[in-house]
């Protein structure tokens, strides 16, 4: 063995990791039958185990963020793309941003409406634009400058949703009759209805972080409601060194806490580790205010966090030359 290959095989494995979550919110086993638990968790397989191919052969952990969601994008079980919920109006609003922890540039786009996989508009947005978030028809005509083929409405539609929206318009029609108002009408809604997000995070070998969230909305949103999914520093934030951050949960409380933004600083200025950050974040501060959701983290050592405060959250995990963890309930 030569000296060069007795120094490189004495090297400790710089470390990389993924993770990716598919939503939180009221996940309940006994609504969910053993066929259905295994789909969902067999989509997340295969989506956390694509990431990971990309940092095992080391590439840079965007593309192993994109290449994540868009199988989750991709799928009509999650909120994001394909399965993106209904509009109040029975439209589809999509939102999704990226972002580099290694030049702190970010992309995002919100409510557009004939973008396949959004997630993949937002890094374009990010590497091929001077913007940080395009919304509706102007997202889109920069996606055709981009060659992208817009899809028609249709392409988001599915029986599920369609019968979530009715469900949604009846709830809200009950509550607005009673209390005349419609934000109490709206917060009247289960937690079902309000959220559902696809995302992930990614270290990769060269010491960069990443992270990247894509989502349909919430069910039956009105007058071009945006969230938190496309809001740096709410729904998305990625800083080497520190961590990156992917959240899902009621929107309107994790902008207003600056939640993703708040657990990286938390670890870059109080020095806590990303599991303690996220915890206090998640189960203490956003659950104090009445928020509930949850966010998967990971820091430049490969470490990840994967709290919720709601019943469930889809979530699967890989590290190093780990076999994927995939959960959604607290345990399996």
């Amino acid at each position: 063995m030569t000296l060069s290959a007795q120094t490189l095989a004495s090297e400790p494995q710089k470390p990389f990791g993924i993770a990716i979550h598919g939503g939180a919110g009221t996940i309940s086993k006994a609504n969910l039958t053993p066929e259905q638990i295994k789909a969902y968790e067999d989509m997340l397989r295969q989506a956390v185990e694509k990431g990971h191919a990309v940092l095992a052969s080391g590439g840079d952990s965007l593309e192993a963020v994109r290449v994540a969601i868009n199988v989750l994008e991709d799928s009509p079980l999650f909120n994001a793309g394909k399965g993106a919920v209904y509009t109040f109006d029975g439209g589809h609003e999509l939102d999704a941003s990226i972002m580099d922890g290694k030049t702190l540039n970010a992309g995002a786009v919100a409510g557009v409406k004939h973008i396949k996989n959004p997630i993949n508009l937002a890094l374009d947005v990010m590497q091929h634009s001077p913007h940080v978030m395009l919304a509706g028809e102007g997202a889109e005509e920069f996606a055709l400058t981009r060659d992208y083929s817009l899809v028609p409405q249709e392409y988001f539609d599915s029986p599920a949703r369609h019968e979530q929206l009715l469900k949604a318009r009846q709830k809200l029609a009950e509550q607005e009759l009673a209390s005349k108002d419609y934000q109490a009408s709206l917060m009247a809604l289960d937690l079902e209805y309000k959220f559902g997000t696809v995302g992930a995070v990614a270290l990769d070998k060269q010491g960069n972080l990443a992270a990247g969230t894509s989502t349909g909305g919430m069910t039956a949103k009105r007058y071009g409601r945006v969230g938190d999914s496309p809001v740096i520093g709410a729904g998305t934030y990625a800083e080497n060194k520190v961590c990156a951050v992917s959240a899902t949960g009621h929107g309107e409380y994790f902008i207003r806490y600056h939640v993703a933004g708040d657990i990286c600083a938390r670890v870059k200025y109080q020095d806590k580790s990303i599991i303690q950050a996220a915890d206090e974040v998640i189960n203490q501060r956003l659950m104090t205010a009445g928020g509930t959701g949850g966010v998967i983290a990971i820091d430049g050592r490969g470490n990840i966090a994967t709290p919720f405060n709601t019943e469930g959250m889809y979530r699967a995990t890989m590290r190093n030359d780990e076999p994927a963890q995939v959960m959604i309930w607290t345990s399996k």
